[in-house]
């Protein structure tokens, strides 16, 4: 008996002592949250030391606003659309008849592996001026099709690939649903219409909401897209004034992108419900609305939405993978190296990403507090600024400040260090939920078995948790590693000079108008690309298909 009182307080002290984070995990966590806002510490700085008549002139000139006009229409276009073809997508795939459900579930979800400035350069040359689609068409006597280019080109090409995180999000909450309310609403003489507006759509509000806010932070921080579609937005115009040195406009530009961003996150806020749906088992397959004579035609939404999102851009790589064009630029010639250099930062990135993100997650998910919190959002800091400001931000911290007359940093400026530590600030959110899940799903009990067996803090965590969260330990690390092959605007501005990869290889091509040198990069790209949907569906399991 007494063994087993002792065994008792054993475990009951390391309890209390696992209730008070060691002083050494806080500090490293303070550290690394520090680390991720740090950054943007020095575009502040930068655009503190514009005249304020200068700035004012800037901030106020005419062009400037209508990048603002542009950007808010661009986010605003693509959220909307995004929302109008994933949530009937989403309801389509999950609660009706629609023939071969399981096959559209997973094709709507693909154009995610598709980067969109992929996309953009593929309907460039598929419905431009010259395109392929206008030789297909020419003998039929059209001489001109729509024009591509401009804001309408730019919301439907970023809707394209947008549009699965609404499809995504509301899918899942779709599931979660308790089938037993519509089936009540349904007996109280509610048309369709109706139980979907009294039941589900309060139920998905809040992941429709959540899908929107993604679409819009993507639509407002692409920069590939805008550029190549000819959208005069603040992502291009602060690329163009890096270019041309115009550093003081860049910085002003960055912070009123910042103000956007913080814009956008306050609406999805307010949007979001706080109010509680009771969730079921989302089984209930008896439920699903009979579509009638409408159960083949529509089919024609997803198929449509396939078409254009995934058929086109393999349409046209193809195409330029055959092609025997007479035109001929050797400086342009896909070589493998550029995928050895992409895949070696890649891999460093999501190393340092996982090995920052396992403390915070640690901390946040074993202490709750609000230092755990602060350090927790601290993280996703670089995630929700767009990519273009935080190399910005990192130029001005590795070259210095010549107006408050800062050093150079030549050692940091311009090499493979800079470029990884920008990728782990801009990705390291994706490993930190992703272990923060793993390590919530460790059961505390047996870390208290480790401790009152006679293991110090790190022994019982070392081999007991980290055992047990190796899958999400793996999982994050994939979905950064994959994230960071895709990244443009990082990757052009803090790249070494001479150190090419995939990404830059296409910007290259599709910036010469040599678009048949971009076609082995771009396939080799989704190819890549397609694994991390691979991770989602390993991840997610077969539920609901």
């Amino acid at each position: 008996m007494g063994d087993i009182r002792s065994v008792v307080r054993a475990a009951r002290g390391a309890l209390e002592r696992e209730e008070r984070p060691p002083l050494g995990l806080t500090l490293l966590c303070a550290g690394i949250a520090a680390a991720m806002v740090l950054p943007l510490s020095w575009l502040v700085i930068e655009a503190g030391t514009v005249d304020p008549e200068r700035a004012r002139e800037l901030v106020f000139r005419i062009g400037t606003l209508e990048v603002l006009a542009n950007s808010l229409a661009l986010t605003a276009g693509v959220t909307a659309a995004s929302m109008l073809i994933g949530v009937p997508l989403a309801y389509l795939t999950t609660r009706t008849n629609l023939p071969f459900r399981r096959f559209w579930t997973i094709v709507a979800a693909l154009p995610l592996v598709v980067p969109s400035y992929v996309g953009a350069f593929s309907f460039v040359s598929a419905f431009g001026p010259r395109g392929e689609f206008h030789d297909l068409l020419a003998p039929l006597g059209v001489d001109r099709v729509p024009e591509i280019y401009g804001l309408g080109g730019g919301i439907l090409v970023i809707t394209l690939y947008t549009y699965p995180y609404v499809y995504l999000t509301t899918r899942a909450a779709l599931l979660s649903l308790d089938t037993t309310l519509i089936e009540a609403a349904r007996t109280l003489n509610h048309t369709r219409w109706g139980t979907f507006k009294r039941v589900t759509l309060p139920h998905i509000r809040p992941a429709v909401a959540a899908g929107s806010l993604l679409a819009a932070l993507y639509a407002i921080s692409d920069f590939g897209t805008p550029a190549i579609m000819r959208v005069e937005v603040f992502t291009r115009q602060i690329y163009v004034e890096y270019n041309s040195f115009g550093q003081e406009y860049a910085a002003l530009l960055s912070l009123q992108l910042l103000g956007v961003v913080l814009l956008v996150l306050a609406l999805e806020q307010w949007i979001r419900t706080d109010r509680t749906v009771e969730a079921g088992s989302g089984s209930g397959g008896e439920t699903r609305a009979d579509l009638g004579v409408w159960r083949w035609p529509a089919m024609l939404l997803p198929g449509s939405v396939a078409a254009v999102s995934l058929v086109v851009p393999v349409w046209i790589l193809l195409l330029w993978l055959t092609s025997t064009g007479t035109d001929r630029r050797p400086s342009l010639a896909f070589e493998w190296s550029f995928a050895l250099n992409s895949a070696t930062v890649a891999l460093a990135a999501a190393v340092v990403a996982s090995a920052a993100a396992l403390p915070i997650a640690y901390f946040s998910a074993r202490h709750e507090s609000v230092l755990a919190t602060v350090f927790e959002r601290a993280t996703y800091v670089g995630f929700a600024v767009p990519g273009i400001v935080l190399a910005l931000a990192l130029v001005y911290f590795g070259a210095g400040y010549e107006a408050l007359e800062i050093p150079y940093a030549p050692a940091i400026y311009q090499t493979i260090p800079l470029l990884v530590f920008a990728y782990v600030v801009r990705f390291t959110p994706q490993a930190v939920g992703t272990l923060r899940s793993g390590v919530l799903g460790v059961d505390p009990t047996l870390v208290e078995a480790a401790r009152s067996l006679g293991e110090t803090p790190g022994g019982a965590f070392r081999r007991v948790t980290l055992r047990l969260i190796a899958p999400s330990v793996t999982a994050g690390a994939a979905l950064v590693f994959l994230t960071t092959m895709k990244e443009l605007p990082v990757t052009l501005i803090l790249r070494p000079t001479g150190f090419e990869t995939i990404v830059t290889q296409i910007w290259r091509a599709q910036a010469a108008a040599y678009f048949q040198y971009a076609a082995v990069p771009a396939l080799l790209l989704l190819a890549i690309s397609g694994l991390s949907m691979v991770v989602l569906l390993v991840g997610s399991g077969r539920e609901g298909l």
